[in-house]
């Protein structure tokens, strides 16, 4: 949990955040601000639970500084300091609830308690939102979605471990098991196109549910819109149905298309699957399917198809893990190097365990990650010749397939030198970034400069802003700000004959006061006395 303390008089901040015995509330860290401003910079970088701050400040006072913080967060607590006892101030610091309002000096127990009763509603209002029963009713609202996803996954042939199959079947209320399962992929026809626009995912749903109607009587009935626009309905046949179940499910398939036909008007075509054990087989006999409507049923409609074993129809021999998710081109995209590297370990094991003597699954595992690395490039501005430079001319030549393992040199060669191509790109893009942020600053000193502004200016969020500059300079935003501002003071003091309250104005101090407090603070002299010593 994380704190901030608000007050333009330092010795309080200082004092409060040092002295007091916060870490046995659980605060892991204090931050500290003389201004109302520094408090909302250090709101947008850090996850900030409670702020304490003064009522009294120049240029924004404690009960501004909670309604700016209620704009971005209204969970965030609020605890006002004030050394008057004034009932207006109080009344709107509880009308934006504040937690409390103390009067300084505060005791220890004043104001370890304020902060106790902070962290107590914090941590009912989060108990609350992460509670079982409200996650419950959560994943109960979304339960349609959520199996509609996790199928889709098992179709495209994403591997989940049978434990967290268990877990998620459990988890989304699905009566499946490990076991024997069937497949029917379902093809809406051409009566159906004229609702593609308007409703068609209200027809997609009520097939399905008619297909949960017709075959809930034998079978649990799982069904989602599958990437390629058929319906796929995933069916296991209950305890005490299994007699003849095959040739049931082939029935009941009929059923559907004609209910479907008399009902929503329009024509199915269907394949079914043999059993096969769910869900090791299951993203297979899809694929099988498939090949089934492209090859077999083709243009033909109304058909209810079995598909049969895959030797008697469908070549088979799928270099299965070059095309399964997440594919090379979204690892690249993503910049996931380490899994993109161990993608390509995993197809090259592919390779050598199945298909050590097959040049064209070596060729088919080339293309792709060659066309992955192309991809890549194009999308950053680059070419793939230009950042292989001589290795592009093992592609050219064909040479990079002759084998799996001069494939397999290419390939992590290769890739290394897209990492590397990478890592200096985030160099520059982060070196622009910075320099972009100082031109504006410098330009416009005397206008509003902070974080939030800073970060709207280059089209960032104001915590990966401020991350990226203190990672590339060593020094935070608000401190490059501050630190600018104190020496073009410097400089005009010295050089101009300017009064302090024009130069206040030119570096963006509104309250001359306040900027010769500030200043004050980091030379120990005032702008004058800095004036006279120079």
């Amino acid at each position: 949990m994380q704190m901030i303390i608000v007050d333009d008089e330092a010795h309080w901040v200082d004092n409060l955040s040092t002295t007091k015995p916060w870490h046995t509330l659980g605060i892991e860290h204090v931050h500290k601000a003389y201004s109302a401003q520094a408090a909302l910079d250090i709101l947008d970088t850090y996850p900030i639970d409670i702020v304490i701050s003064d009522v009294l400040m120049p240029e924004m006072t404690g009960i501004e500084l909670i309604e700016k913080i209620r704009e971005r967060d209204k969970k965030i607590k609020c605890i006002i300091l004030s050394g008057y006892s004034d009932y207006e101030y109080t009344k709107e610091a509880l009308r934006n609830q504040a937690v409390d309002y103390l009067l300084k000096p505060p005791t220890d127990t004043e104001l370890l308690g304020a902060v106790k009763s902070a962290i107590d509603q914090l941590q009912t209002e989060w108990e609350h939102v992460t509670s079982y029963e409200r996650m419950g009713s959560i994943l109960r609202e979304n339960l349609p979605l959520l199996r509609g996803q996790l199928l889709q996954s098992a179709l495209r042939g994403e591997r989940l471990p049978h434990d967290e199959w268990k877990r998620k079947l459990e988890n989304y209320d699905l009566p499946f098991r490990f076991g024997s399962c069937a497949l029917m992929l379902v093809r809406m026809e051409d009566e159906f196109e004229q609702y593609r626009n308007n409703g068609q995912h209200l027809l997609e749903y009520a097939i399905i549910n008619m297909a949960e109607e017709i075959f809930g009587d034998v079978a649990y009935v799982w069904g989602v819109k599958d990437d390629h626009g058929y319906l796929a309905i995933l069916l296991q046949v209950k305890d005490g149905q299994s007699s003849g179940n095959e040739m049931n499910l082939e029935k009941s398939a009929m059923q559907l298309q004609s209910k479907v036909k008399q009902f929503l008007k329009g024509s199915l075509s269907i394949v079914m699957s043999e059993s096969f054990p769910f869900p090791d087989r299951l993203s297979d006999r899809y694929r099988h399917a498939l090949a089934h409507f492209r090859q077999i049923v083709g243009d033909e409609r109304e058909f209810v198809m079995r598909a049969s074993d895959l030797d008697n129809h469908v070549s088979y021999g799928v270099l299965d893990t070059v095309h399964a998710p997440p594919g090379l081109k979204n690892l690249l995209e993503a910049g996931r190097w380490e899994s993109a590297e161990e993608k390509l370990n995993q197809v090259f094991a592919e390779l050598e365990a199945k298909w050590s003597d097959s040049w064209e699954h070596c060729l088919e595992a080339g293309y792709m990650i060659a066309s992955s690395y192309t991809y890549y490039c194009h999308r950053n501005g680059h070419t793939l010749e230009g950042l292989l430079e001589q290795d592009f001319q093992l592609l050219q030549t064909g040479e990079a397939f002759a084998s799996i393992g001069k494939l397999r040199s290419w390939s992590f060669g290769a890739l290394g030198k897209l990492q590397e191509r990478a890592s200096e790109d985030v160099k520059d893009i982060r070196s622009v970034y910075v320099k972009k942020i100082q031109r504006f600053v410098e330009s416009n000193l005397h206008l509003d400069v902070s974080l939030r502004a800073l970060a709207d200016h280059v089209s960032l969020h104001p915590t990966h802003l401020s991350k990226l500059y203190k990672y590339e300079t060593g020094e935070g935003v608000s401190d490059f700000v501050f630190r600018l501002r104190m020496e073009t003071a410097c400089h005009k003091l010295k050089t101009t004959d300017k009064k302090v309250y024009e130069i206040s104005t030119e570096i963006g101090y509104l309250d001359p006061a306040y900027f010769i407090k500030v200043f004050k603070r980091q030379f120990g002299s005032t702008p004058q006395e800095f004036r006279e010593e120079h």
